[in-house]
């Protein structure tokens, strides 16, 4: 959900040439009064959330994508990106991570956006976490799809089969394997991620942490695809095919997004994840507190 964001940033550089029709229909949050100005560089804050919205009940792997029992929106995926000196930055936020939301009792961070939207959730992260954020970009799964779908699908390295019930996701082969949207959706949301080595199914236990390493890994790989994607109708068809499903916030220029788009084609950015330790809370819930020392060492990057 995170490479959809960056990738269609980058790709709203070819709205110079086409006009202002796609930015127009970009959705806007507004977070003018919210955002804080970064002292150093800028921090634009990533969320894919998993809006069902646009989702058809005929599409491929709805079972798993829609589900029987979700309502509301949440944040699926969390990272900052940072640009500034020494280099591009990206920090991912485990959405299991257990803070104080918005000057309130502790919860996973990603009840702050379903709770409060978007202003709670960057009210959040300022506080608790000291990452001023100047920008904010949001997508939905619908978006992912229609990205996927524009790009012809995106090539990544599979090292053993895999599979995940709860995603959909199914993978027969390893190497180099083609994922079409509905595929390439099921890896980046796979949580019971379980692969098939030497015959024996050995499940992935770290959970959200796995999880968002895959979605590291295929960041990458959508970044590669896009820095070798210079045909515009493709770029078009990337740009109309999410931007109904994309939100950014009001203080987000049309030349903003067009330095932003140049700044990403191509970018390899340095990715981190925040030092987390597992937890259970008197409920019982299974969540992540942050490790403080060596958060604090890796948070200043971003501050």
């Amino acid at each position: 959900m995170v490479a959809l964001v960056l990738s269609l940033v980058g790709s709203l550089t070819v709205v110079s040439l086409i006009g202002w029709s796609s930015w127009r229909s970009v959705q806007r949050v507004e977070l003018s009064g919210v955002l804080q100005p970064s002292s150093r560089g800028t921090n634009y804050l990533i969320v894919g959330t998993d809006s069902r919205a646009g989702i058809s009940a005929d599409q491929p792997n709805a079972g798993a994508i829609i589900g029987s029992s979700v309502s509301g929106e949440r944040t699926d995926s969390i990272a900052v990106l940072h640009l500034g000196e020494g280099g591009p930055r990206l920090l991912a936020i485990p959405r299991d991570l257990y803070l104080p939301l918005d000057g309130g009792p502790a919860n996973r961070i990603n009840a702050a956006f379903y709770f409060g939207g978007p202003a709670a959730l960057v009210r959040t992260i300022q506080s608790e976490l000291g990452i001023r954020v100047d920008h904010y970009l949001q997508v939905d799964l619908a978006g992912f799809l229609g990205l996927i779908d524009a790009l012809g699908g995106v090539t990544i390295d599979i090292p053993n089969p895999a599979y995940d019930l709860g995603s959909g996701l199914r993978i027969d082969t390893s190497g180099p394997v083609r994922l079409d949207a509905d595929t390439a959706l099921a890896y980046v949301r796979a949580r019971h991620y379980v692969e098939i080595i030497d015959g024996k199914k050995v499940r992935d236990p770290t959970s959200d942490l796995g999880r968002v390493q895959r979605q590291q890994k295929f960041l990458a790989a959508v970044f590669n695809r896009m820095g070798r994607t210079y045909n515009p109708f493709t770029l078009l068809r990337v740009v109309r095919g999410v931007a109904a499903n994309v939100k950014v916030d009001d203080a987000l220029t049309f030349r903003d997004a067009a330095r932003l788009g140049l700044t990403l084609r191509g970018l390899d950015p340095k990715t981190a994840t925040l030092p987390t330790r597992p937890f259970t809370t008197d409920s019982g819930a299974q969540v992540l507190l942050l490790r403080r020392a060596e958060a604090d060492a890796m948070l200043t990057e971003f501050r």
